[in-house]
């Protein structure tokens, strides 16, 4: 047999990563097409082009090289060796033949499902039969988090879950009251152009990176993991961290958090200024952005309010709010509050770090309110865990459980001295809200956090945490405090109890009191109200009652009392009577702050009685949304002209008026449009026009603000035709 010339190595000309057709089996095509972003647990398929012949199974060795961070390891999972013929060693990473042609071969590789998530470098090394070794550089492709494959720690089995809370780029986000929930909407753009960039580069700016960035690329396989180190970024307590949070109504040197329509801008910002933190963020904020980059990392996430929300910062799971003689609420001096409404994330994952039974839906705070292991965030805690009272479980279960079920104890300060009035086990935590699925409506999830309120198991619960709390107490678990059960009442002896019982002194002076609106409370108009008092005994009451009026910020914090009155009434037995209010919009208009939330309070006595009653009520003013109107059927790359119309709700001239627009897929970057002055009870509107760049269900959200008001909103649902 005559010898045949020698085969020559195999070369490789150029490879094709299929970034397209990856993309959209791995649904992050609305990310890129032209970048390969794929998630773990899924094969993706890579073609290989060869210069001078094709690959021979039984003569040429591939071996493919996964590697993520500065420091890959093989040891720590950041390097993976594995071959296309599977004798490259031990390795999860798969790869598999799946088309042999002339000069080209297509292969199916796979990560696993618990790999490390981020940025990846693809390499590939072939030995040739007779010797020959070539190295070659492929690629880069990016792995995220899987919650369509089962063997991810983030798997979620329905799959119109799927489509909400990791797919949808709009949503709302509840604000107000528990007696007037307002839908704020927001363009969360984890798809818009840069914001998958925008998200790593967050994860490498944090601190965990910082100090040991091989260990820290290790462990971003654990959505745990991940999720604390995102939740210390999206603040800037502790680093360079996406938002300032500002509490104090001056915002002259950034943007008021109520203006906020979305985060595609702040996260751009961000990125734009070198990583400087954005001014400014209150819960909302946190909350919106952190779920834009949970939902772009694949992890699903939504966004949870919680109405009449506790911040218990001593850790006995009481809220203590004190007042003067006048019912006005003074400011806290242990700094406890209930926080009008409260804004988090739930992210969805497995808990294996925890008994069985605590995997679902976890709490995620970036709201920086208290340190957790010596950093600004707060959990994953589990729901589960919440509601059973397993306040011993990680992470800050026992802060979670607080904002939905701790008591709430008010005082009467006054002589240096301080009263007890009352004690309520049923106000904090209401109405627990986040977006339907696949639905505009509001969904309430309160009963996922605790038992009804006034059952013997809610009780029961609540008992269990405190013994836990002691518990961890006495074993010095306690993470910083110095006492947390400080602050419960003495008894008569002097002695501290952790089972006080409910005292409403209503029960006995006999008294109910409530406050009751006669109109709507719109902004621009005066407040009108009633103050019922019923006596409910046998006996005549003389009553005297002092009665207030205060702005409130959201996180519950007062401000000046600008409306006060002083009210006599006398009830004979079982009679009803009813005080009629009145506050001028004069009274309150220069006293009102960006929540626009009023606080009206009344304390009572009877002459004969040391006894105090206290009532208070919390009032949302309210105004007119922005109406926008889509003029024609949207079809992708057709322009598409959008008509808004907004108004001037007030009896006086507002100035500095701007009108932000955005909606992802809709419009590249946010519209601001300079208004100027509206004149009083003035109607005006403009016309912009866009050209759709991605089909399906989009939203467009937009904000008017002035130098009276900072967050009139609406919205507008678009369905986006893909056209001919």
């Amino acid at each position: 047999m005559a010898q045949g010339c020698p085969i020559p190595g195999l070369e490789v000309a150029f490879t094709d990563l299929q970034s397209y057709r990856n993309n959209v089996r791995h649904r992050t095509e609305e990310i890129s097409v032209d970048r390969l972003i794929v998630r773990r647990g899924q094969a993706f398929s890579i073609t290989l082009y060869f210069k001078n012949r094709g690959f021979q199974p039984g003569m040429d060795s591939i071996i493919f090289v996964t590697e993520t961070g500065p420091l890959p390891d093989l040891a720590k999972g950041t390097r993976a060796v594995f071959s296309l013929t599977g004798s490259g060693g031990p390795s999860p990473w798969i790869a598999s033949l799946e088309a042999n042609g002339a000069t080209s071969l297509e292969v199916s590789l796979c990560a696993p499902p618990m790999a490390a998530v981020g940025r990846y470098l693809l390499k590939i090394r072939i030995d040739s039969y007779q010797g020959s070794v070539t190295a070659y550089q492929l690629g880069e492709f990016i792995l995220l988090f899987n919650p369509w494959c089962p063997g991810d720690a983030v798997y979620l089995e329905s799959e119109p879950q799927r489509q909400e809370y990791v797919m949808n780029d709009y949503g709302f986000i509840y604000q107000g009251s528990k007696s007037w929930i307002r839908p704020c909407p927001w363009n969360y753009g984890q798809f818009e152009e840069n914001i998958i960039d925008i998200c790593l580069e967050l994860l490498e700016k944090s601190l965990n990176f910082q100090v040991d960035p091989s260990t820290d690329c290790a462990l971003r396989g654990s959505p745990v993991y991940t999720s604390r180190v995102v939740c210390a970024m999206i603040n800037s307590n502790d680093d360079n961290g996406v938002l300032n949070g500002n509490w104090s109504e001056n915002y002259v040197d950034g943007v008021n958090p109520a203006e906020w329509t979305g985060s595609v801008a702040i996260l751009k910002q961000w990125h734009a200024t070198g990583c400087q933190p954005v001014r400014y963020g209150q819960c909302w904020v946190f909350a919106a952005v952190m779920c834009t980059v949970m939902r772009c990392l694949g992890i699903p996430t939504r966004v949870i309010t919680n109405f009449d929300s506790g911040h218990d910062t001593d850790g006995n799971l009481i809220i203590d709010e004190y007042y003067d003689n006048t019912g006005r609420i003074l400011e806290n001096m242990k700094k406890d509050t209930v926080w009008n409404f409260h804004v988090w994330n739930e992210c969805w994952m497995a808990r294996r770090d925890l008994p069985p039974g605590h995997g679902g839906w976890q709490v995620l705070d970036a709201t920086p309110q208290e340190t957790s292991n010596g950093l600004y965030c707060c959990g994953p805690a589990s729901v589960k865990a919440i509601k059973e009272g397993e306040v011993d479980l990680n992470y800050d279960t026992r802060f979670a459980f607080s904002m939905v079920n701790a008591d709430c104890m008010s005082w009467l300060v006054y002589g240096g001295k301080e009263q007890k009035i009352h004690q309520d086990t049923a106000s904090v935590g209401n109405f627990i809200s986040t977006k339907s699925i696949q639905s505009d409506e509001r969904d309430d999830v309160t009963e996922s956090y605790k038992y009804e309120e006034g059952s013997l198991q809610e009780r029961q619960v609540f008992q269990k945490a405190l013994q836990k709390l002691k518990a961890g107490r006495s074993q010095g678990s306690h993470q910083g405090d110095s006492n947390p059960f400080s602050s419960v009442p003495p008894r008569q002896d002097g002695s501290r109890s952790l089972d006080t019982p409910s005292l409403r002194p209503s029960d006995v002076i006999q008294v109910s009191l409530k406050f009751e609106l006669l109109d709507p409370p719109n902004m621009g108009q005066d407040i009108n109200f009633v103050l019922l008092a019923v006596n409910m005994s046998p006996q005549f009451k003389d009553l005297k009652l002092n009665l207030s009026a205060q702005s409130l910020l959201h996180d519950g914090s007062p401000l000046a009392p600008f409306w006060q009155d002083v009210a006599y009434i006398t009830l004979f037995p079982e009679e009803e009577k009813s005080y009629p209010c009145k506050i001028l919009y004069s009274q309150y208009s220069k006293y009102l702050s960006t929540d626009k939330l009023i606080r009206i309070s009344a304390l009572g006595e009877e002459k004969s009685s040391p006894e105090k009653i206290l009532v208070n009520k919390i009032i949302t003013l309210t105004f007119p949304g922005i109406v926008i109107n889509v003029l024609g059927a949207a079809f992708v790359n057709q322009p598409l002209t959008v008509q808004v119309v907004f108004s001037n709700p007030l009896s006086e001239p507002v100035e500095d008026c701007v009108l932000t627009v955005e909606g992802g897929g809709l419009f590249r970057k946010q519209q601001r449009v300079l208004i100027g002055v509206l004149k009083p009870h003035h109607k005006a509107s403009i016309t912009l026009k866009t050209v759709p760049f991605k089909s399906g269900q989009r939203q467009i959200q937009a904000n008017l603000r002035s130098n009276k008001f900072k967050d009139i909103k609406g919205y507008r649902n678009v369905y986006v035709d893909v056209g001919v």
